[in-house]
């Protein structure tokens, strides 16, 4: 069980020679999702040998350009490489609208099925779940509708304690899946012998947030409590909280501050505006609240591990 996060674009507003907006690619148990696609996504996948097959589900939080410009694009390339798989597509309603309609006008027509998952909740709700990964919205505050993505790995069986196992001779393979099921087993004696001595707890489910963009809204810590991992925009210093306020972005002291009242394991800010030229700055500010807090870089790869 691991996530594995590459940043491909972390910065605000308009593309430059350094500087992608966002777009990110997520490994979670074994599960592969695009979370936003900015434009350049493509060609930043391609530099950091990201897997255009593996990805199967896409999730725009909102419709600025900044942050899926890039979609039409891929979706266009799936079909130049003859992609025959279904590809889920998560965003605001309208995105069905807008994508289809680009790639009607210039007559990239694929062959592929897409699926639109089009959202309008404002309220926190399952949109995906399988036998190894469930996704959630996270509602934000911003200038257009948005939602942030909170993905969770489900919970492993029960392992076997085999040592333990071993002391009962009537125990056989047979009897493993109803152990790991959670059942306990009765001997030919009749003695029924516990499930939690013949099993060892699980490893815990890991968790990955992505929140951008949006102002300050501290009533999002609940849906986050305690995640691994918490991408939180961070357009704006404390200087410009003002600007912040107006455009309905967040600092980097704020966001250590959601950080900091959901107890996640650790912080990386991003969509730095392109008035800062040293992006350390915002590591500082944000690490003066919550110690555990890291920058987003363009290429860099956040790994944990259970």
């Amino acid at each position: 069980m691991s996530i594995n996060l590459t940043i491909l674009g972390c910065h605000s507003a308009s593309p430059r020679v350094n500087a992608f907006p966002t777009s990110q690619y997520l490994e979670i148990n074994n599960r592969h999702f695009l979370i936003d696609c900015g434009e350049g996504t493509q060609r930043q996948m391609r530099k950091y040998k990201v897997g255009f097959s593996k990805i199967n589900h896409i999730f725009i939080s909102h419709l600025h350009g900044d942050h899926f410009y890039g979609l039409v694009g891929l979706l266009s390339t799936y079909g130049i490489l003859s992609r025959e798989k279904e590809l889920h597509i998560y965003g605001p309603k309208g995105i069905k609208e807008v994508t289809l309609l680009q790639l009607k006008v210039s007559q990239s027509h694929a062959k592929y099925p897409m699926v639109f998952h089009e959202l309008s909740s404002k309220k926190s709700e399952l949109i995906f779940e399988d036998d190894k990964v469930s996704v959630s919205t996270i509602p934000l505050n911003h200038r257009v509708y948005t939602n942030g993505y909170l993905f969770t790995e489900k919970e492993k069986p029960l392992k076997l304690h085999i040592d333990n196992i071993n002391h009962y001779e009537e125990i056989d393979r047979a009897d493993f899946n109803n152990i790991k099921a959670g059942r306990d087993i009765t001997l030919l004696s009749g003695e029924i012998v516990p499930n939690s001595e013949l099993t060892l707890p699980p490893k815990k489910p890991l968790s990955f947030a992505f929140c951008s963009d949006t102002c300050y809204k501290p009533d999002i810590a609940p849906i986050i409590k305690d995640v691994d991992l918490l991408y939180h925009e961070a357009t704006f210093l404390e200087d410009r909280k003002d600007l912040a306020k107006k455009t309905k972005h967040s600092t980097a002291k704020e966001a250590a501050e959601i950080a900091k009242e959901a107890n996640v394991g650790q912080l990386i800010v991003g969509h730095y505006s392109g008035r800062y030229k040293d992006i350390s700055l915002f590591k500082d500010e944000a690490q003066k609240i919550f110690k555990n807090s890291d920058v987003a870089e363009v290429g860099k790869v956040f790994s944990i591990d259970s």
